[in-house]
């Protein structure tokens, strides 16, 4: 019993860390500015595919919620690559990575670990924004609105047999398969914020806690929108952003939640280690 209540108590000692109540609404924050400039990204790689940006806005209408489409089309239909979209796709990567430049700040602080220059570290955020917006994108187009997008597809399928084949085989795998993908790019992202790179092996506990609490999360959102979504009683038409905007901060404070974990876990280990390695020191001086 008292073995839980120490763990109990550390988690409530983590949650109450200043980090936790900072961080998530700023890695938040980062992530729904982020949705911009890579949703452009998205319509110019697919402009050069041929893709009509008439099927694009067709496939958002039919795939998302109705306030959440509304919001992002305009995006889409004012997408053509010229310089003006250029140093805006820039700023706008620039102030999505904020986020994860803060969590590198704080990742040298939790792991006591030297601060790099200021440039290096605003690169390696870039990049580890990067990596956790498509990760985001592939939780909300797999595994929050896969299925929307399945039936949508399945629609140009004449056969029913092939259809219902391909949806219990997507129903299927996208778990498993959306499991692996968070679990590896969180545990890699975990390893590669500080500016020195921690073992993995220090950060799969937290990675692990972020990928199962993501997974639930996901799932609780997405039947919601798929089943419920009655939360205008409160915020209008607005409803369903608020909600995604919602399930972006839960997912951006277990985020965090799984850093300070490994950073714990990571403290008590090199100090469990140090005590080990001076009490064999001293054994040795006594022989």
């Amino acid at each position: 019993m008292s073995e839980i209540k120490r763990k109990f108590l550390k988690i409530v000692k983590i949650i109450k860390m200043p980090e936790m109540e900072i961080l998530p609404g700023h890695l938040a924050f980062s992530l729904v500015i982020s949705i911009a400039p890579i949703l452009t990204i998205f319509v110019l790689i697919a402009s050069y595919l041929s893709v009509s940006v008439e099927s694009l806005v067709n496939f958002m209408i039919n795939s998302f919620p109705t306030d959440v489409s509304k919001l992002l089309i305009p995006f889409i239909e004012g997408s053509s690559f010229n310089l003006n979209v250029g140093i805006s796709l820039i700023i706008g990567l620039l102030i999505a990575s904020n986020g994860l430049y803060s969590i590198v700040t704080t990742s040298n602080a939790l792991y006591k670990k030297e601060s790099s220059t200021t440039l290096r570290r605003r690169i390696k955020a870039m990049i580890l924004a990067l990596m956790l917006v498509f990760l985001f994108i592939f939780i909300l187009i797999v595994l929050a609105f896969g299925n929307n997008i399945i039936k949508l597809i399945s629609m140009a399928i004449v056969d029913q047999n092939i259809i219902q084949t391909l949806y219990d085989i997507f129903v299927l795998l996208k778990w498993p398969i959306g499991f692996v993908a968070i679990f590896f790019t969180i545990n890699l992202i975990y390893a590669l914020a500080p500016d020195s790179p921690i073992s993995s092996k220090y950060t799969r506990r937290g990675a692990l806690l972020t990928t199962i609490s993501w997974m639930v999360v996901t799932a609780v959102y997405s039947y919601y929108v798929s089943n419920i979504a009655r939360y205008d009683i409160f915020y209008g038409g607005l409803s369903s952003i608020m909600v995604m905007m919602i399930w972006v901060y839960i997912l951006s404070y277990i985020f965090v939640l799984g850093i300070a974990i490994n950073s714990s876990s990571y403290e008590m280990e090199i100090n469990t280690n140090d005590n080990n390695k001076n009490f064999d020191n001293t054994n040795n001086d006594i022989h």
